[in-house]
Formats: structure tokens, sequence, C-alpha cells
């Protein structure tokens, strides 16, 4: 029975795309090939620093096109527009993680997965493997925030 158990906790069906997901495998598979191009785990280059910038920013940008209503390198739909990045470093459960976060013309976005003025992210370590070892679509990634943090974007 307790063998069973353990299955059921390393294999999950992703609730966006409906597959089977066996999170112990994936990560065995990130270790190896991070290994293999000689990068660390852990570190200011290091693998889940590098994850955790990619699916915050891709978080953010996904967020700003919610907010805005179209997609990057659409025509505007108002005269809000995007208007470059900035760079914010934050606090995660694995050191600090310099981000780029999308901003707007008229200062309007107010994002949810990185607040503005927020320095400190507790939990976001937790969820990052899991979507950036898949290469998930930033729909994908989307379903999982709005699923995690209530944050629609």
């Amino acid at each position: 029975m307790s063998e069973c158990t353990t299955e059921a906790t390393e294999a999950m069906i992703d609730p966006v795309t409906g597959e089977i997901i066996d999170h112990k495998e994936l990560a065995e598979k990130l270790l190896a090939q991070a290994k293999e191009q000689g990068v660390s785990l852990v570190g200011p280059g290091g693998l889940l620093n590098q994850l955790t910038k990619n699916v915050l920013e891709t978080a953010l940008e996904a967020e700003l096109t919610e907010h805005l209503g179209h997609e990057h390198g659409e025509v505007p739909i108002a005269e809000n527009m995007r208007n470059g990045t900035r760079t914010k470093t934050v606090l995660t459960e694995i050191g600090p993680v310099e981000i780029e976060v999308p901003r707007d013309r008229d200062g309007s976005f107010e994002p949810v997965i990185v607040p503005k003025r927020k320095r400190r992210l507790d939990g976001i370590d937790q969820i990052v493997l899991s979507l950036s070892a898949r290469g998930l679509t930033t729909g994908e990634i989307a379903a999982h925030f709005e699923e995690v943090y209530g944050a629609t974007v």
C-alpha cells in the first residue's frame, strides 16, 4: 500500500494538459542536464536562480498582456502600451534573483506575482522546477499561477 502512495505523490495529472507528470523524473533529467553543462544548482548563476528568473518574468509578461489587452507586438487597443522593463532584485528562498519587470506607459500596471515595492517572495521556489523543467507555455504557467496565487494572468 505504501508503494502506491509513493507512486501517487510522484506522478500527478497536469490540470492544463491532462498529461501524467512524474516530478521526480523531470527533476532528475533537469539536474543531469545542468551537470553536463557545468551549471551549479544554487548560487547567482545556478539552475534554480535561472529557473526562478524565467518563471517570474514569464508570469509578469502574461500579467501585463492581460492588463493591456493585447499581446506584445500587436496593435494596442488603447493608448496605454508597453514601456520597457526595469530591473528588480527579489529575495527568494534560494537567494536573490534579479528580474526584469515590464512597465506600461501610464503606470497603471499592478503585478500580482511580484507586487510593486515588494522585495521578498516566499513560496515561489516550490513551483519553479515543476513549471520550467517541463518547458511550459505561457498559458500553462498562467493557469498554474492562477491556481496557486489566485492571479489571473
